[in-house]
């Protein structure tokens, strides 16, 4: 049962640093990141260039998350990208390949937006593939409409695969008793269905997951704000600058440079507060590990994120 948490906004009582895990043993829940490449993946279709040649090896996921129950044996899964069969693996708590096993892998699924990377792995899961049981998604009204009403998403709809309990916009709401969750709304490309992004709060920290927004200007709220109310920010980090993709107008792409974002929020990153970089395009030369831009973003006290990384919730 959805109830609907009474604590304040944006309130989160203790700051943490990450600490590697052993495996299978993590006290506590927590959030593990999926992948951080944009929709197109690393390498995508049809680059050639260094950084996707080296990823042929060494591919780079599309952006998702897991947050893992270990002590109840729950998971859920937050935007479900195409690289969801090789993402499943890195959630390697036992549980949760059994579970698999048995087609109810997920206690939850949310969705951001109909932006190609974060709904597509839904179909995996669907009759021609694992063929799950009957799983919970959390996303907007508009993107529950999509989903309802494009094939071949209706069939996970029709045969009782999905189902869409409703939460509230902008309000704190307990989908399980180890989190609660806070839908809000970001600006983003209306294509397919409006965009959303979470607030997760558990008993040791607060999470903000914002893969894609247009700009932080363009948001009915201050992104400075918001980031000084959680303990770890996931955003939107697609482009390092305006110039990466030749033949293409980054306006018809609108995301905050990573530059950008990391002048906005100078001086909140720090104390415990940690801001990472996600969600970032296969042009982006941040996603080139020990890089002079990922030096930079570090130098500034800001991350790059990485497969695998865990994050207490």
């Amino acid at each position: 049962m959805i109830r609907i948490s009474r604590r304040g906004f944006l309130g989160s009582a203790l700051a943490g640093l990450v600490v590697p895990p052993t495996p299978f043993q993590e006290a506590g829940p927590y959030m593990v990141v999926l992948g951080v490449a944009q929709d197109g993946g690393l390498p995508q279709a049809g680059c050639y260039s260094e950084r996707c040649e080296r990823a042929r090896s060494e591919p780079r996921f599309v952006a998702s998350l897991a947050i893992v129950i270990p002590e109840a044996r729950r998971f859920y899964l937050v935007d479900a990208s195409p690289n969801l069969i090789q993402q499943m693996d890195l959630v390697e708590e036992s549980a949760f390949r059994t579970r698999a096993a048995a087609r109810r892998p997920f206690d939850g699924i949310f969705l951001t937006h109909a932006h190609m990377g974060h709904y597509v792995g839904l179909a995996l899961l669907g009759r021609e593939g694992l063929g799950m049981e009957r799983t919970p998604c959390y996303c907007s009204e508009q993107m529950e409409a999509m989903l309802r009403g494009n094939a071949p998403w209706s069939l996970l709809v029709d045969e009782g695969r999905l189902i869409f309990p409703r939460i509230p916009v902008d309000r704190w709401t307990s989908v399980d008793d180890a989190f609660d969750v806070r839908m809000v709304p970001v600006p983003h490309r209306p294509e397919f269905s409006d965009t959303v992004g979470y607030l997760f709060r558990g008993g040791r920290q607060t999470i903000l997951y914002i893969p894609d927004i247009d700009s932080w200007e363009a948001w009915d709220r201050p992104v400075r704000d918001v980031v000084e109310g959680v303990d770890v920010a996931l955003i939107d980090g697609t482009f390092y600058s305006g110039d990466e993709v030749p033949g293409r107008n980054i306006e018809d792409i609108p995301h905050p440079l990573i530059p950008h974002s990391m002048d906005v929020l100078a001086g909140v990153v720090g104390g415990g507060r940690r801001v990472i970089f996600t969600h970032l395009n296969n042009t982006n030369p941040a996603l080139d590990a020990g890089g002079p831009q990922e030096r930079e973003i570090q130098r500034r006290g800001f991350e790059v994120a990485r497969e695998g990384l865990r994050i207490p919730l």
